[in-house]
């Protein structure tokens, strides 16, 4: 058994855990942030990052403390509610939405601009992508070998040389701020941080990045702790590098692709314009890379779930993932992404506050009695911010609309924050401590 992890090794779990998170919505979704966003890019950034970058550091963070997955975070909820939040969170960043997701995205910009757009090219291609995801997430052990050593700094290079054309040659200049960025670039740019889904896949990625960890022989606990939080901090700092680079790509360059409805225009725009002929294959392949790495993590860790939870095989719980996955991705791109945003404003008010309360454990008394009435109040103003965005919440009360960012999909704050201050001083005067 290792004592601990030499410089190489910790290096690839940085590089897998970078990998694991730099998905789909990591690359399609900041240029058009960065457009839209104009001469108010920086604030816009700032929100964006806090969401896509600092929330899912804090739950990595959050697992590593507190030793375990999502089961173990959500125990101050009981079993069942925490099996409910559980379900909803793999099969939101599983099967049904973000995994499918990566091989659209992929399928998108790395193949319709060589082969066209069709249904039989999707199928095909969706077939071979989630053939090559389900072998590699049937041995989870060899996820830091596999991804962190092999094909992340393939997926660097790419990225550096994208971020370098994004940087020092940009095409156009910085324009005025489009829609809700006129006036509230902050609160748009954390919300749309939503998309990437990366907070959602933290509290599941937690689990991977022990497990890699533990498969290279360390048991200490406390290394185990240390080494998750430092594959934390150097995938967030490589996420933080590659959002203000394509933000910044989009802002500088995005008169290439005006009005594009997704980010995918603006880069294939930008390579061809600065790369030439190799634009398009530049981009292929570090979209491709991409996508393929977060698919085999969210595979690996639904698979492991899943099995569990249903008591079968995981080599069958893979298979029966990367199967569902393959079917839903050949719905196509717009179609997913219409449907996970409602439901993205319904399920992240509820991991942010449990990420935040998990961090401040320590200071709970009774952590049910904190955790159970914040948790039950921002899945509840969750679920109607996710109703509005689905257009069908008409019949919610109009007093709703009344509170402070409500228009943004950010009117859970307040009642969470009260009822967090109400039931944390309620267990502090009616509970023992433990």
């Amino acid at each position: 058994m290792n004592s601990s992890l030499n410089t190489r090794d910790l290096i690839g779990l940085g590089f897998m855990t970078f990998a694991l998170f730099l998905g789909a919505g990591n690359i399609i979704f900041p240029p058009q942030v960065g457009q839209l966003a104009g001469n108010t890019i920086w604030s816009a950034a700032l929100g964006f990052l806090l969401t896509g970058v600092g929330l899912p550091l804090l739950a990595v963070v959050a697992l590593a403390r507190i030793g375990g997955g999502l089961n173990t975070v959500t125990q101050p909820i009981g079993k069942v509610a925490g099996a409910v939040f559980g379900t909803l969170i793999y099969l939101t960043i599983g099967p049904l939405f973000a995994t499918p997701r990566t091989a659209t995205v992929s399928y998108s910009i790395g193949f319709v601009p060589f082969v066209g757009e069709s249904e039989l090219a999707l199928a095909i291609y969706s077939a071979v992508f989630f053939l090559i995801v389900m072998l590699i997430s049937l041995y989870p052990g060899r996820l830091l070998d596999t991804v962190g050593k092999l094909i992340t700094p393939i997926l660097i290079l790419g990225l550096s040389a994208l971020a370098i054309a994004a940087v020092f040659w940009p095409v156009g200049s910085v324009t005025l701020p489009s829609g809700p960025y006129t006036e509230h670039a902050f609160a748009e740019g954390f919300t749309q941080g939503y998309q990437t889904m990366d907070a959602l896949a933290a509290l599941v990625f937690g689990i991977v990045i022990i497990k890699a960890i533990s498969d290279k022989g360390i048991t200490d606990t406390r290394l185990l702790t240390r080494y998750t939080i430092i594959a934390g901090l150097i995938a967030a700092i490589g996420l933080a590098l590659v959002y203000v680079s394509l933000i910044w790509l989009g802002a500088s360059s995005g008169v290439l692709a005006p009005n594009a409805p997704t980010g995918a225009p603006i880069l294939n725009a930008f390579v061809n314009h600065s790369f030439g002929p190799l634009g398009n294959l530049l981009l292929a392949l570090v979209i491709v890379l991409a996508c393929l790495t977060t698919a085999i993590g969210l595979i690996s860790a639904c698979g492991l779930y899943f099995s569990q939870l249903l008591r079968i095989s995981y080599p069958k719980a893979v298979v029966l993932l990367s199967l569902i996955s393959m079917l839903i991705a050949n719905q196509g791109l717009t179609q997913l992404i219409a449907i996970a945003v409602p439901v993205l404003l319904t399920l992240y008010p509820i991991a942010i506050a449990l990420v935040l309360l998990c961090l401040a454990m320590s200071c709970w008394r009774h952590p049910p009695s904190v955790f159970i009435p914040t948790l039950g109040v921002a899945a509840l103003f969750g679920l109607m911010d996710g109703l509005r965005a689905a257009d069908i919440g008409d019949f919610l009360p109009h007093w709703l609309h009344a509170l402070p960012g409500a228009s943004l999909g950010l009117g859970w704050v307040l009642p969470v924050l009260v009822t967090l201050c109400l039931s944390a001083g309620a267990s502090r005067f009616l509970a023992p401590k433990g």
